[in-house]
């Protein structure tokens, strides 16, 4: 990941946002890690990696616990939306 000071990322900002598309850009405020500028595909996939690692945690938290599950199907047809 490439980093940009942040008065130079005010600077190149279109030329950044470019860049994003292709990989996430590190923006820098007095040298310490301040932001990161990334393309809306990547933040949504990014999101759909965390919403499914917490699903598969809440699972095996479940199992841990040896908690009673319910097929998918089943809890369809108990809901009436089958």
């Amino acid at each position: 990941m490439k980093s940009f000071p942040l008065t130079d990322a005010r600077r190149e900002l279109p030329t950044l946002v470019d860049k994003s598309a292709k990989e996430p850009i590190l923006i820098t405020r007095h040298g310490e890690e301040a932001a990161v500028l990334l393309s809306p595909s990547l933040y949504e996939k990014m999101l759909d990696a965390m919403e499914e690692l917490e699903d598969i945690a809440a699972y095996d938290a479940a199992k841990a616990r040896r908690e009673d599950s319910t097929l998918w199907q089943d809890a369809r047809k108990e809901l009436g939306l089958v």
